[in-house]
């Protein structure tokens, strides 16, 4: 038999284990980590007696790991090597290995903190950084603490960085594997890919069995490629011996087992498989990757708590691990469909699943086990403080957490139905309504993949022909078509809920069944995704009780509902597509949410009819079920409303004058002599924008339109800004008009930038040298010297520099220009005229 390079550090791992509790070991893919290291632990002194958990992240390679390993004992899975996963367990008295998911580690803890029957925790392909990878870890880490100092954890990888984790393990020996890879031929694009991805793939897979020899492993990024992709080699008429075989996560176990399986001598396979085949498994006979370089990954979105799957490059560190797929038992061949030079743009490793994940069911998690912040725990990423906040706010609509963060009576019980809150609460809730029983078929369908398949465009978002499908009601409904191997999937899961939950209410044998309460009990479970019909031409938009909007792209039957439960959206748009939903009553919401009904006046502004709109409201979050007009509305909340629609409308929208815009320029040129900080307002347009409500409501009262506001006299308003004093202040150091030597009374023009301005005919100011001053003297106005018909000459701010320098000048133009008035050669000794000539000439 062939020797696995892991072989030559287990001595190493076994003397690291035995003197410390904690190490790192990181193996390239194809090292055999995975079945070798278990195995090699059994005789351990330290193990005596306990028990070694193995988590693996995906219940494919749980399986494959646990049936490797017992074919390696001679043994039938369940004896001394046995496996959980979340729908299927094979453990018996006498099993010392168990091969788990991931999610049953938080489970085993919850029940048991301090793992007595354990001695090891294993993380294997730690480097995918799954949510609940990351989880288990800070729980064990806890529990180490806590309970359990002699608890060992080992962490296994295949590409990590090694340094952040091994101080998080409490600065633990990192031992390294390096496997003795074939070589593998990496073959890339001449040019980005352009086109249909399944074409390419197709062709690349035709050109391969044409050159190369043994068997494919086909990366894709989802199940809707390899479907298409499968067709498409279905339709190519390929030679017999060759196998399409799909492999992903949703196949049943047999079809699984298929994929992974020996080719049969004479035969090779194709294997079209999702990410799920980058680490944990070898399938036997492949020498050649076809790597579409792409892989779907959920994101969340903590501003709309929703989660979509997003397709995404794939990262070098995943791209090498395909890769090296190709190379575990003899030299291959890759296939990269992209371009050699967008190989160096790929980023180095995928995120921490942490940063995108919905984190209800952690969050969840972790109260249960008496954690109510999570930064209580030591993270290799700290959870995200939003997604958190979405978290907890999620849970406490749901009755799981109190206001304290605590776990309620309620949330033990959703927790101990290992499924998302949001279906544990509505398969709960459900009971007293009698409606469990259908609850569980609703949970189930939400849990899998979709059962119906219609071309785009076509697809109805109804999750109640979905119920009618699955019950065999109708097999087909107009271009949408069943995915059979997926409703055998809906049904088993369904049936395990009822096993896991013994309350339930069955349905009476003979009992028709109903989908109408499908909307009931969605809004068991998305009480933030009620959904209300908005007025809108065109689409049907609906408003979300969280505030975010959603619509049909496509012309839908349930776009004719004024409410809806929708429990699928892809938010990848300001608008939210709409995917999946049921109906429901404005009198099923109240029944159910009675308790969250709130009644409230709203006063708000009405750009429509730009007036005021008082109403009295019944809310369900951000949804109005009612409203009726108020008869005697707060005048407070009124003056308020007015505020808003004025700011809106802008202060131009007041009535000024010029005489006001003038008071409003000497108080801010005053303001502007004594600096910011004197007693002044500042009446800037700016600041009066702003504080509307300050000086503008308390003259509102009796108002409710912005028509009525344009005829409101504004300046008793404006001036109330202004003490007595300041008023006789304003009138003395900023006066509206100055005597001038003529005899003449005239207006100072305060609203200029470059300050105050008197304009004033040249003659009437002879005889005198000083330039007229405001602010108690200190601040010269501008001159603007005119002529006889009143166009400027001269601006200046220097009296007696002009008439000594400028002066002549202006004289000699003037004489031409107006011979009939008087333009004597000494203007400081002439008499100032506001008339042609000076009496008497």
């Amino acid at each position: 038999m062939t020797r696995l390079p892991i072989e030559d550090v287990l001595p190493a791992l076994r003397d690291t284990l035995a003197s410390g509790v904690n190490a790192l070991l990181t193996a390239s893919p194809g090292a055999g980590k995975t079945t070798g290291v278990p195995p090699s632990l059994l005789a351990a002194p330290w193990l005596t007696g306990k028990k070694l958990l193995l988590m693996e992240p995906r219940r494919l390679a749980a399986r494959a790991a646990a049936h490797r390993m017992a074919l390696s004992l001679g043994q039938a899975v369940g004896h001394t090597i046995g496996y959980r996963t979340r729908l299927d367990t094979k453990v018996g008295p006498m099993t010392r290995i168990e091969v788990v998911t991931e999610g049953i580690v938080s489970r085993l803890l919850l029940q048991d903190p301090s793992l007595a029957d354990y001695g090891i925790v294993i993380f294997d392909e730690f480097h995918e950084r799954s949510l609940q990878a990351d989880a288990g870890l800070a729980l064990c880490l806890e529990a180490q603490r806590l309970f359990r100092p002699d608890l060992r954890l080992l962490v296994m990888s295949a590409t990590l960085e090694c340094g952040p984790i091994s101080e998080l393990l409490g600065n633990a020996p990192v031992l390294v594997c390096e496997s003795r890879l074939f070589p593998v031929d990496t073959r890339y694009l001449d040019l980005p890919l352009t086109g249909r991805l399944e074409t390419t793939v197709v062709q690349t897979i035709r050109r391969s069995l044409s050159q190369d020899r043994g068997s494919l492993l086909v990366f894709l990024p989802g199940m809707a490629e390899i479907r298409r992709v499968e067709r498409l080699l279905q339709d190519s008429h390929l030679d017999a011996s060759i196998r399409i075989t799909p492999l992903h996560g949703d196949l049943p176990q047999a079809a699984q087992d298929e994929a992974i399986a020996p080719s049969e001598p004479g035969t090779r396979k194709v294997v079209l498989a999702t990410s799920i085949a980058e680490t944990s498994l070898t399938i036997d006979g492949v020498r050649v990757v076809i790597d579409a370089g792409l892989s779907r990954v959920p994101r969340f979105d903590p501003r709309t708590g929703l989660t979509g799957l997003d397709t995404v490059r794939v990262t070098q560190d995943s791209a090498d691990q395909r890769r090296g797929r190709a190379g575990r038992l003899e030299p291959g061949v890759c296939y990269r469909l992209w371009s050699e030079r967008e190989q160096g743009t790929l980023a180095a490793r995928r995120p921490p699943e942490v940063l995108d994940a919905d984190l209800a069911p952690l969050i969840l998690e972790l109260a249960e086990w008496g954690v109510n912040d999570a930064s209580e725990l030591r993270w290799l990423t700290d959870p995200p403080r939003a997604a958190v906040a979405q978290a907890r706010d999620l849970l406490m609509r749901l009755e799981a957490l109190n206001t304290a963060g605590s776990i309620t009576t309620h949330g033990r019980n959703m927790a101990g139905l290992a499924m998302h809150p949001r279906l544990a609460h509505m398969l709960i809730k459900a009971d007293p309504l009698g409606l469990s029983d259908l609850a569980c078929d609703i949970a189930a369908l939400l849990g899998e993949r979709d059962i119906v398949r219609a071309p785009a465009g076509r697809r109805q978002a109804d999750l109640r022909l979905r119920l009618d499908i699955l019950w065999g009601h109708d097999r087909s409904i107009g271009e949408t078509t069943v995915d059979q191997a997926a409703c055998r999937r809906v049904r088993h899961t369904a049936d395990l809920y009822r096993r896991r939950y013994p309350k339930t209410t069955m349905r009476p044998h003979g009992t028709p069944r109903d989908p109408g309460s499908a909307g009931l009990l969605l809004a068991l479970a998305y009480p933030d995704r009620i959904a209300q019909r908005q007025p809108h031409e065109g689409e049907a938009r609906y408003l979300l009780a969280n505030g975010r909007g959603a619509l049909f792209p496509n012309p839908d039957p349930l776009a004719s509902d004024l409410y809806l439960v929708v429990a699928g959206l892809d938010a990848g748009t300001q608008w939210a597509r709409i995917d999946l939903a049921a109906p429901v009553t404005q009198s099923g919401i109240e029944m159910l949410f009675a308790g969250r009904i709130e009644e409230m006046e709203d006063v708000d502004w009405d750009e429509r009819t730009g007036s005021v709109r008082a109403v009295r409201r019944r809310r369900f979050g951000a949804l109005a079920l009612s409203e009726h007009a108020l008869s005697n509305p707060n005048p407070s909340l009124i003056a308020r409303a007015l505020s808003v629609g004025l700011r809106r409308a802008g202060l131009s929208t007041l009535a000024w004058t010029p005489e006001l815009r003038q008071w409003q320029a000497r108080v801010r040129f005053l303001k502007a002599v004594d600096g910011p900080d004197s007693h002044w307002p500042n009446l800037s347009d700016d600041a009066l924008l702003k504080t509307m409500d300050e000086w503008l409501e308390p003259f509102l009262a009796g108002i409710t339109t912005l028509e009525r506001v344009k005829r409101m006299d504004l300046a008793p308003v404006l001036q109330a800004r202004l003490s007595r004093d300041q008023q006789q202040q304003l009138d003395r150091r900023a006066p509206t008009h100055l005597m001038v030597p003529s005899g003449s009374r005239l207006r100072v023009d305060y609203d200029q930038p470059e300050g105050p301005v008197l304009a004033v005919r040249l003659q009437e100011m002879f005889g005198c040298t000083d330039t007229p001053k405001v602010a108690d003297g200190k601040i010269p106005v501008l001159l603007h010297l005119l002529s006889p018909a009143k166009r400027p000459v001269q601006v200046t701010k220097d009296l007696a520099g002009f008439w000594a320098n400028t002066y002549r000048d202006v004289r000699k133009d003037l004489r031409g220009r107006y011979p009939k008035h008087h333009w004597p050669d000494n203007p400081l000794i002439a008499a100032p005229t506001a008339k042609a000539k000076p009496r008497g000439q």
